[in-house]
């Protein structure tokens, strides 16, 4: 399963509209890019028959939801409000741990468990940097070998090469603030200088991940207290992945590539049996879709998600022949995953160093190691070509005819890199990498 639009954002801006990024006009964390395109003249006293999104059409079947989370709050997104009955903010845009985001889950849980027809969205942050796992909670993987794709070759390229996030700078900050950050977050380290540091950096990340899985476990425990798990339709899933080192991005989401775009999704619903395993392509957007059909909802016809509901009862898979999705924060890319493959269409590199073409075959190079554009130029030229007839496509459905990448291309870049620009091309310089802030200055969108 892909997001159409990563990362954090304008995923979840499709996942709560129904709509692709390049249909709501988010694809972006700020400029034009980050609000939804207004209706214009034709903008009624309230929108939102318009234009339902998820938490609306969930209502129509008579659901009552609750959201916790400071999403909202964090990223200005105030559209994210729209529909809930109720809502609950822990209060810290995001640098919550799960312990302070359960403890509203678990007490609403306990108030209200018995009742029917209510929806609870529950928005943990652990896994995302900086890695804040509580000390007491321990290393339960101290003893796990780091991944062992990533080589001392590829980490000392990395080292010599240039990214926000490369292997040099991980947390994204230089000298005395990157000292203060790790100070105050003691589970990653400044740099990935070995091998050594790569492990405890993805210690951190599996802390995390481990932390806010417990208490996942937590509410689920709570439910099966108040005796409702069995009748309780249970969805996890991510806004986007984290590349840990994949195309020399470390900790962070800057690509649109398989890593980054590709995220979990566990469905569990009663009276239909679980263990099956969907391999098929979808869509983050068809998940909306599929639990309105599941709910016996009407999906919106202006949706761009669609409902695998009637597949998932019957047990086959109901795919898409290929999905394409984009990354406009901290590069400007389209990508397209069909079959075994993907090509990444880059127009803005983000200040990293990477070919405005790649392929890879991610089912036997799952960390994108082997760009196999210059071996099999046919699957590039096959790729960019999806990309091409999937944009005119969604162009001839657009409100507006406008391509939103090409509004964050006209505004500067991805927001993140032009937050950055100038002193990322110093730090480069400060640190023996004056030829990487040469080529950049001449070359503003990081392509020759």
């Amino acid at each position: 399963m892909y997001v159409s639009d990563a990362p954090c954002l304008p995923s979840r801006a499709s996942m709560f509209t129904g709509q692709f990024g390049i249909h709501t006009g988010v694809v972006g964390h700020g400029g034009t890019a980050a609000d939804i395109w207004p209706v214009g003249p034709r903008r009624a006293f309230n929108t939102i028959n318009q234009r339902p999104g998820l938490i609306y059409a969930i209502r129509r079947t008579g659901i009552y939801p609750v959201s916790v989370s400071p999403f909202a709050e964090r990223h200005s997104a105030w559209w994210f409000c729209a529909g809930w009955h109720e809502m609950y903010n822990p209060g810290k845009r995001g640098h919550e741990t799960a312990d302070e985001v359960s403890r509203y889950a678990l007490d609403w849980i306990k108030r209200n468990a018995k009742k029917d027809n209510w929806l609870l969205h529950v928005n943990f942050w652990d896994p995302h940097t900086p890695y804040r796992t509580p000390e007491e909670f321990g290393n339960p993987f101290a003893d796990d070998p780091p991944p062992a794709w990533l080589t001392e070759e590829i980490r000392q390229r990395h080292w010599e090469g240039y990214s926000p996030r490369s292997a040099r700078e991980p947390t994204g900050r230089y000298g005395q603030a990157v000292e203060n950050w790790c100070r105050r977050f003691p589970r990653i380290p400044a740099q990935i200088a070995s091998l050594e540091e790569y492990k405890r950096w993805i210690d951190g990340y599996d802390c995390g991940i481990r932390y806010a899985d417990e208490h996942c476990g937590r509410i689920l425990e709570a439910l099966a207290d108040a005796g409702v798990l069995d009748e309780t339709i249970v969805i996890i899933t991510s806004d986007h992945g984290e590349n840990q080192g994949e195309l020399n991005v470390y900790g962070d989401h800057h690509t649109a590539d398989h890593i980054t775009s590709r995220v979990p999704m566990i469905l569990r619903v009663p009276g239909i049996p679980g263990g099956r395993v969907d391999t098929a392509l979808h869509y983050q957007t068809d998940v909306g879709a599929t639990l309105v059909g599941l709910l016996g909802g009407e999906v919106p016809a202006h949706w761009d998600g669609q409902s695998f509901a009637d597949a998932f009862r019957a047990g086959r898979s109901a795919g898409r022949d290929y999905v394409v999705f984009s990354q406009n924060c901290w590069a400007c890319q389209r990508s397209v995953r069909w079959d075994d493959y993907i090509f990444i269409r880059t127009y803005h590199t983000g200040l990293k160093e990477l070919p405005a073409r790649m392929t890879f075959n991610v089912v036997e190079d799952p960390h994108e190691l082997s760009d196999l554009t210059d071996e099999r130029p046919d699957l590039a030229d096959h790729g960019q070509a999806l990309i091409e007839q999937w944009t005119g496509q969604m162009l001839s459905t657009s409100a507006t005819n406008i391509d939103p990448m090409w509004t964050v291309m006209r505004e500067g870049g991805p927001y993140h890199c032009r937050e950055i620009y100038d002193t990322y091309l110093a730090h480069l310089r400060a640190t023996g990498r004056a030829h990487h802030a040469e080529f950049l200055e001449k070359n503003p969108t990081g392509l020759p």
